[in-house]
């Protein structure tokens, strides 16, 4: 295949990748920079429209990358060679591993993890096992992806389950809320291991050294909430772990980015996601109306386009969902996600394998068990 100036441009460009060795970040370095080591494991085929848009989107973050990263990309190499052609520069620093196996999107989690050996997905999250990779990357089924990284990576120190992680927009930027789904039903050590893990990972994927944690609750009294989440409260404000706990926060607090960490249980977290989906959805569909709905309309539209840009962006639902507590870095893109959105995960992915946030969670969960043996019996509220 001939490109510009006649020179033959490879499909695929095979490059054998060092084995991961995680660093920390140089000092001052900011939340996008990353070790000249970094290898991202790239699910190919997951997600609504497969290398048509994971390609093009891993073509993005590779310009905000270093220039020696590294991609193993993995699926069906008779579908991503033609479009790899056309990224040559992303086509010299990847090297596609072959696969014809692909989860389905809406299959099972229980079917896709005795059939899944061997997927684009599996083999993705296993390149993280090896250590040929420091992340792995994908927008395929959710709860397929949270068993199968289960079960290849295992949990970190004492953890049961990993838990979904999102970047909630507000007026002074994002708050990280978790669980968004993986863990419906929560006790109080459940929601502790949370605050812990949203702690290390938010101030490894946005920088901040000492970031503020709050506990979602139906009011900011002690008195308020179910037991499960007083007594979490109470265990939190001991001030036995090397947390900046501010206590209870309200829904209409994520907005406003009161804290930078609010921990709520799954059922929660993914209610609380999907009506916020649904809302920005209405609104900007309820704006598009609007501003076509009129001559005068559409004109005032183009005038301020730049303005309504930015306006549906802070609309889009939260780009990535890494998976915490997992031995391993795996982040979830979203299955309808366009390939701005895959850069994003792929660069959180990156920021997320050259931190050193597992060794702080695992330090303050080796805490965990002498906080619950010493906390305080809850009173019931009268």
């Amino acid at each position: 295949m001939k490109g510009e100036n006649d020179q033959e441009i490879r499909p695929v460009c095979i490059v054998r990748p060092r084995l991961y060795r995680p660093a920390a970040r140089e000092r001052g370095a900011g939340p996008n920079h990353v070790t000249r080591s970094l290898v991202i494991s790239i699910d190919a085929m997951g997600g609504d429209y497969g290398p048509p848009v994971t390609l093009p989107g891993l073509a993005m973050a590779m310009k905000r990358l270093p220039a020696d990263a590294r991609f193993l990309v993995h699926g069906n190499e008779a579908q991503i060679a033609p479009i790899l052609a056309k990224l040559p520069a992303l086509a010299a620093r990847a090297e596609v591993r072959h696969t014809e196996k692909v989860v389905a999107s809406d299959e099972q989690p229980a079917v896709a993890l005795r059939r899944g050996k061997g997927s684009s997905m599996w083999n993705a999250v296993d390149a993280v096992k090896t250590g040929e990779a420091g992340a792995a990357v994908s927008c395929g089924n959710t709860g397929a992806l949270m068993v199968i990284s289960r079960l290849i990576l295992r949990m970190s120190v004492d953890l049961e389950r990993p838990c979904l992680v999102v970047n909630w927009p507000g007026a002074k930027g994002v708050t990280t809320v978790l669980d968004a789904g993986a863990n419906i039903d929560c006790d109080a050590e459940r929601l502790v291991e949370f605050a812990i893990m949203g702690e290390a990972f938010h101030r490894a994927a946005h920088g901040v050294a000492r970031p503020t944690v709050g506990l979602m609750n139906i009011g900011s009294e002690d008195m308020k909430g179910h037991e499960e989440v007083r007594q979490a409260h109470a265990i939190l404000r001991s001030g036995k772990f090397d947390l900046d706990y501010r206590g209870f926060v309200e829904g209409d607090d994520l907005s406003k980015n009161t804290v930078d960490v609010a921990v709520t249980d799954g059922f929660t977290g993914n209610m609380m996601l999907k009506v916020a989906e649904g809302t920005a959805r209405y609104l900007g569909a309820e704006l598009r109306t609007a501003l076509t709905s009129s001559l005068i309309s559409k004109i005032g539209a183009g005038l301020a386009r730049a303005g309504l840009l930015k306006f549906r962006d802070k609309l889009n639902p939260p780009p990535a969902a890494p998976f915490l507590g997992l031995n391993g870095v795996v982040v979830k893109s979203h299955g309808g996600a366009t390939d701005r959105h895959f850069a994003d995960a792929v660069c959180m992915a990156a920021d997320l394998a050259q931190s050193d946030f597992a060794s702080e969670i695992e330090r303050n969960m080796t805490r965990l068990s002498a906080a619950l043996e010493a906390a305080p019996a809850v009173e019931e509220p009268s």
